[in-house]
């Protein structure tokens, strides 16, 4: 079994071993028990600090869970640490889901110019501007997370066309190919039920909820973005911080605060 390792690799081998274990862990082969610490030294032929790494990034994750004088065991996949983001906050989701140790990658499904001139309208734009068109399936580890469209003037994006946005963050790529930097913006979030389309992408039923979240982004107060994002209601939250109480003002539907989920 040792031999699954590729020793003359770059890659580390706790590295190679925890993602081979994963590999493993999504074809259920642990579903009775998982093995102990010595159990995959001897397996693999590699030494126990390499498996020690190994599945300390597992632990990490909400892969696997060990509890003192235990043996480690596969966790609960409903039972993993929800990805949490805070309201009005710069944080993004790329930035919510590796803070809880789960790497955040996306399947680009769509990187292409077009014309739609609702979304034109809304940033301000001539019916018939060029835009730049963005869809991405995005994962929180092997797990779908959100569904995520965006659009943006084509002359001022088009960089972004030479971008790798398998393993970044939307807003980081931007501003480094095209020199836009999203710097404010606002947003309406609303629970809805997923659709057969949103819930096959996701990897739920159909009519579970989701949030669903419509954003434009600004750059110095011109709009440079509108997105569209359907996240799992079953692995996000929001969270909120307040401070003393303010007389209540009705904001326009317009300019509801929210976070930026790039």
């Amino acid at each position: 079994m040792g031999s699954r390792l590729d020793r003359a690799s770059a890659a580390p081998l706790w590295s190679q071993l925890q993602d081979d274990l994963r590999a493993r862990i999504r074809r259920g082969e642990f579903a009775q028990a998982f093995p102990g610490e010595l159990a995959l030294v001897e397996e693999y032929a590699v030494s126990r600090n390499t498996v020690r790494q190994a599945l300390a990034q597992l632990r990490a994750a909400g892969v696997v869970t060990a509890e003192r004088g235990r043996p480690p065991r596969v966790a609960d996949r409903h039972a993993r640490p929800e990805i949490t983001q805070p309201v009005g906050a710069p944080s993004t989701l790329f930035d919510a889901v590796e803070s809880t140790g789960r790497t955040q990658t996306s399947v680009v499904r769509a990187l292409e110019r077009t014309v739609d001139g609702v979304v034109a309208v809304r940033l301000g734009l001539e019916e018939s501007t060029p835009l730049l068109h963005l869809e991405r399936l995005r994962f929180a580890d092997d797990e779908p997370l959100a569904w995520d469209r965006a659009w943006l003037p084509f002359d001022a994006a088009a960089g972004l066309l030479d971008a790798d946005l398998a393993r970044t963050a939307l807003y980081d790529e931007l501003a480094r190919h095209t020199g836009l930097r999203v710097d404010s913006g606002h947003e309406r979030i609303r629970v809805a039920l997923a659709d057969p389309v949103r819930a096959r992408l996701l990897g739920i039923g159909t009519g579970d909820p989701v949030f669903r979240i419509e954003r434009v982004g600004h750059q110095d107060g011109v709009p440079v973005e509108w997105r569209q994002t359907v996240v799992r209601g079953d692995r996000f939250s929001l969270t909120a911080a307040f401070g003393p109480r303010q007389p209540w003002q009705l904001a326009p539907e317009t300019t509801d605060r929210a976070p930026v989920p790039a």
